[in-house]
C-alpha cells in the first residue's frame, strides 16, 4: 500500500475523481495519538487500498469541509463521498477490520442487502455510549460517530431530530433511536 500525501482540499477532490473508494487519515505530526495512527496505518499490506495522509498542521481545509474538529481521524469514501470516520488511534487490527469490511461491501452484488447508513450521537464519557459503539463493531456495523459534546451543529440537529438531548442517539436510515434500545436496534440493522 503506497500512501498518497494530499496537500489541500482540491487535491482530496481530484484524487478522489481517480479512484472514488479510498482512505484519508488526517494527522497532526507531533501528537502522541496521530504519530500511532500513522504508523499503525503504515503496517497494513493491502495492495489494492488507495490510502492518503494529510497533515492538518499543513492542510487547512480538508478537516473544514468535512466538519472534523480533531485528529487524528481515518474517512473513508465511497463514490468520492465521506461515508463514515473513526477517531483515535487504533491498532492495526482495527484498521484491517475497517478495509476488509469496507472492501468486502464495496464487492456485493446488486442482489445482496446493502447496510443502512448510521450515525451514532454520543460524547466521550457517556458509559452507554461505548456500549452501544462496542455492539456495532461487534457486528460489524459501520457508523459515523459524531461527538455532540464537541460539534454543537450537530447536537442542535440531534435534539431537533429527536426532541430530546441525552445521548447516545442513533439515526438508522434516518430513523432516530434515543438511547441503547439493543433490540429495536437490531431489528432495523437485521442484526
Amino acid at each position: 500500500m503506497d500512501l498518497i500525501t494530499i496537500y489541500s482540499y482540491k487535491e482530496l477532490q481530484e484524487q478522489l475523481a481517480k479512484t472514488p473508494n479510498a482512505y484519508l487519515l488526517l494527522y497532526k505530526s507531533g501528537a502522541e495519538a496521530s504519530d500511532c495512527a500513522l504508523m499503525n496505518v503504515q503496517k497494513i499490506r493491502k495492495e489494492d487500498l488507495t490510502f492518503m495522509i494529510a497533515d492538518v498542521s499543513v492542510v487547512r481545509d480538508i478537516h473544514t469541509e468535512y466538519g472534523i474538529k480533531t485528529a487524528p481521524v481515518l474517512l473513508s469514501f465511497r463514490d468520492a463521498q465521506l461515508e463514515n470516520s473513526y477517531k483515535g488511534c487504533n491498532d492495526v487490527s482495527f484498521y484491517e477490520k475497517i478495509f476488509q469490511q469496507d472492501y468486502f461491501v464495496a464487492k456485493e452484488g446488486d442482489d445482496k442487502k446493502v447496510q443502512k447508513r448510521v450515525t451514532v450521537y454520543s460524547t466521550p464519557t457517556c458509559s452507554w455510549c461505548n456500549t452501544l459503539k462496542k455492539h456495532l463493531d461487534h457486528h460489524g456495523i459501520r457508523y459515523r460517530d459524531i461527538d455532540v459534546s464537541r460539534d454543537t451543529k450537530a447536537l442542535e440537529e440531534m435534539q431537533k431530530r429527536s426532541g430530546q438531548q441525552g445521548v447516545p442517539q442513533t439515526d438508522i436510515g434516518g430513523q432516530m433511536i434515543v438511547g441503547f434500545d439493543k433490540n429495536k436496534i437490531n431489528t432495523l440493522l437485521g442484526i
